[in-house]
Parts: C-alpha cells; structure tokens; sequence
C-alpha cells in the first residue's frame, strides 16, 4: 500500500513538474514574440541571434530558431554526451514549437498592450522574461540552444558556467547594438538585470527570515530572550578567537524578517559590544518552537 502511495506521489509530482516546465517555456515563447521581436531587442540566447540574422540575411527569425537548436543538440551528444543532451533535449524541442504557437497570439495582444514609452515595455518584458526563465531553472530544465553554446565554452575553455552566460550573452547585446543601435542594448540589459532579479528570487526563493550568528559574553540572556520573546530555538558553536584566541561560543538563531530590528535592539541593549552577522533565510526546516521546549519557564 505504502509502495502504491509512494509511486502515485512519484507520478503527480512528475506530472506538476512537467507541467510547470511547459507553461515556463510558453511564456518564455509569448515574451519573445510579444516584446522583442516587434522591438528588435537582443537579450541574448539564441532568441537573440535570431532577430539578428532576420535584420542581416532575411532569415526568418523561427526557422532559424528550429534549425539552429537542432544543430546544437547534435554537437551537444557529439561534444558533451548523452547526459548532457537529455537535460536539453524536451527544451529543445518545445521551446520552437511555442514560439511558432505564441506569435499568433502575441500579433493580438499587442494591440492592447502597446505603450508610448518604450519604457514600460521593457519593464514588461522584463517580468514576464524574468517569471519565466525562473520556473524553468527552478524545475532543473533548460530550453537548450544558448546553453549548449555556453556548457561548450565552459568544457573547452575552462570558465564557470556563470562567466560563460555573462560573455555569451555580452557578445549578443553588443552585436544587437551594433545592428539596431545603442538604445536597444541598453533596453537588453536592463531586461537581464530585472530578469535575473527575479529568476533568483523564483529558484532560490524569497527570504522571509534572517539566520543571526551572534557572538557576545552575555550569552545566557541573550538565550533567554530568543526562547522566551521570539519563541524559537538556538544552537550554540564553540569558538575561539583569531586574533586573541580567546574561547568563547557563539548562538545561531532563525528570526522572522518582522522582527528583526526589535531583536537587534534587544541584543544592543543586552550587550553593546555584542557582534552578529546577518544573512539570509531562503528555506528553514525543521528546528524547534517554543511549545516544543517544555524545560523553558513561562
């Protein structure tokens, strides 16, 4: 029974994930369509150096699009093997199927959204461009093209995966601004820099809550106070000092973005001269509440 439950599980969870990745790449097709194709805006990618080559030779844009993330797949089981083209292959195949689907679409769509300032396109474009590239990544996929072009830079010329979209994706603007002018580039990055904004934010998440690492001598009242006022549990590391190699210990706590600046005031006024660090909480699980701590006196 609990095997059937298990594999139900295993199959909704495949199904969602799978749905979620079409609906990811459908929008990433509609924003091509609907805001940089009519604007001739080259974010990058193999989206971008299709707007290039129908402004230089007259190719159309999706033709290229088909063949070009063809072409891709085969060198990316020729150069980078099997398991490689399997992490791109439904991408591959997808992502120029909906963008033929969405331009219909977008032609009638545009007519209601269509702005004096170019402006408010971008912002647009960003957000849609931005949610999503971010459901994709989320969901482990790519739409395969640019991200051949880049795991093959990466192989063969030894850079991170991360300065090889920066200089893959740089090389594309500044071939687009040499095309269409200086204006469109800067429309282009103000699209990635919103857009990588927010694939962060939907592949890593939101910070709802702060992890402190607080180093003080005060540290029984400082326990107190997390336990007692902010309801949550702590966990003590042993330390020593660098520079004076003095022992002492430090408390690692999760508080709630809310109540951050109140626990800051409360650690100050116990001790001036504590020392914290505060960093981001993208996912917590686990750990204790107060009602979970029976030993702590009401």
């Amino acid at each position: 029974m609990k095997r059937e439950e298990l594999s139900k599980s295993n199959i909704i969870s495949l199904v969602m994930t799978g749905l979620g990745f079409v609906f990811g790449v459908f929008c990433l097709a509609l924003s091509y369509n609907l805001f940089f194709v009519p604007n001739n805006i080259v974010v990058g990618g193999l989206s971008g150096l299709s707007i290039i080559v129908n402004e230089l030779f007259g190719i159309n844009a999706q033709a290229f699009i088909y063949i070009a993330s063809f072409i891709l797949l085969i060198i990316c089981y020729i150069f980078l093997g099997k398991e490689e083209s399997k992490k791109v292959l439904l991408g591959t195949f997808l992502y120029p199927l909906f963008v033929t689907f969405t331009s219909p679409i977008a032609k009638v769509l545009i007519n209601y959204i269509t702005f004096k300032e170019i402006l408010v396109t971008v912002i647009l474009a960003s957000l849609l461009y931005g949610f999503s590239n971010g459901i994709i990544y989320r969901l482990g996929y790519s739409t395969g093209g640019g991200d051949v072009i880049v795991k093959l830079m990466c192989k063969y010329f030894h850079i991170s995966e991360g300065k090889g979209v920066l200089i893959f994706n740089i090389f594309i603007i500044l071939f687009g601004a040499f095309i269409f002018g200086v204006d469109t580039a800067v429309y282009a990055t103000i699209i990635i820099v919103i857009g990588s904004t927010i694939v962060d934010k939907i592949s890593i998440g939101i910070s709802d809550s702060k992890k402190f690492m607080i180093y003080t001598k005060k540290i029984i009242k400082v326990k107190k106070i997390i336990t007692k006022d902010f309801e949550t549990g702590y966990t003590i590391f042993p330390t020593i000092g660098g520079y004076s190699h003095t022992k002492g210990s430090m408390i690692m706590c999760v508080i709630r973005n809310r109540d951050i600046g109140y626990f800051k005031e409360k650690i100050l006024e116990i001790d001036p001269d504590a020392f914290f660090v505060i960093s981001d909480c993208y996912e917590v699980q686990g750990g204790v509440k107060k009602s979970n701590i029976p030993f702590i006196e009401e």
